[in-house]
């Protein structure tokens, strides 16, 4: 089960800090790659193309500036391009990844031949989140190096297949890196996807409980104060299935019990979170919080760096704790 040879030895666990809006920004990426797992953020987190590439030069300058200064290597970064009719601007964003060389970009809602060309043109990676099969053959037919597999119970536009069915009928037709995303919020759980088969762990809404997120405290503390059973999963708040917290639906007046969805799907109108004048709705995202059900384990706000630390111990506890307990229960039953 392969880890993209542009990961190893800069990897410190087998993590991928997922891109969330309005969350994932410069801080979260930044710190999650010093720390040593690779750090993304979605590309319409900023609000123009210009916006977007200041940012790219932001976050090489620092993790240049920081292995100077320390003489260690920092993981390497990604973008999350929304590839869909709605947005207007992937394609502008896709030419400044190429530009600058990102090293992985996150595709969703498209898998696209020609963009995976255009990254391997420099030597980048193009992983793609998908829900189900059918979108992972696809991925795969273009040509994609890895694919996320978005299972139930997962922060966000989830999926709804369990985890062990998704990554194994995934891994029958596709045989490079296969990450694993859905509730994921401990250092075990890392270990626990690499034994169902998962190369790598894909986490947002743990780290959303970090001093780097750019989210409301209101909203960290909601996340800390809830259980699986407070995350509520329809397509009435963004117009794809996605997860979100029972009580901020209702803290935003919308009826939880009524599951129908939007007319359309607009990304273009459902990530403009700026306030206007002339209307009081409230905004999927920025208004109305997403979160997976994992939060349940989450107890506690850290800096990224110390999540990582704790998430690191966990991980190599859990890989630990198997093999004693391999090696003291089954080794001798077979003798």
């Amino acid at each position: 089960m392969p880890i993209p040879a542009q990961f190893k030895y800069r990897l410190r666990i087998p993590l991928i800090a997922s891109p969330m809006f309005i969350a994932s920004g410069l801080a979260l990426v930044i710190e999650t790659c010093k720390a040593g797992i690779v750090g993304t953020f979605p590309a319409l987190n900023q609000r123009s193309s210009e916006g977007f590439e200041a940012w790219l030069m932001k976050i090489q300058t620092a993790l240049s500036d920081w292995e100077k200064q320390t003489g260690k290597k920092a993981a390497p970064f990604g973008v999350n391009l929304i590839v869909h009719k709605s947005n207007p601007r992937w394609q502008a964003d896709l030419a400044l990844c190429v530009k600058h060389k990102v090293p992985l970009i996150i595709t969703s809602l498209g898998a696209v031949a020609d963009l995976v060309n255009d990254v391997h043109s420099y030597g980048g990676l193009v992983f793609h989140d998908v829900v189900n099969v059918r979108h992972a053959q696809k991925a795969a037919e273009a040509g994609v190096d890895g694919i996320i597999a978005v299972c139930s119970g997962a922060g966000g536009h989830a999926g709804a297949t369990n985890p062990f069915a998704l990554v194994s009928e995934i891994r029958r037709f596709f045989d490079k890196t296969i990450l694993l995303a859905g509730s994921l919020s401990h250092g075990r759980d890392i270990a626990a996807a690499q034994m169902m088969g998962a190369d790598m762990a894909y986490m947002g809404t743990r780290f959303l409980a970090t001093v780097e997120a750019n989210i409301a405290t209101d909203y960290q503390d909601m996340i800390i104060n809830s259980s699986a059973s407070d995350i509520l999963y329809t397509p009435k708040i963004s117009g794809v299935n996605a997860n979100f917290i029972r009580q901020s639906i209702i803290d935003a007046g919308v009826d939880p019990s009524d599951l129908s969805p939007k007319a359309e799907l607009d990304f273009g109108a459902e990530l403009d979170i700026e306030d206007k004048p002339d209307t009081s709705d409230k905004k999927p995202w920025r208004d109305i919080w997403s979160a997976g059900q994992g939060v349940g384990s989450i107890d506690e706000v850290l800096s990224a760096a110390k999540l990582v630390d704790k998430l690191a111990d966990e991980y190599h506890q859990a890989i630990g704790d198997h093999q004693k307990m391999y090696q003291t229960t089954f080794s001798k039953a077979a003798s």
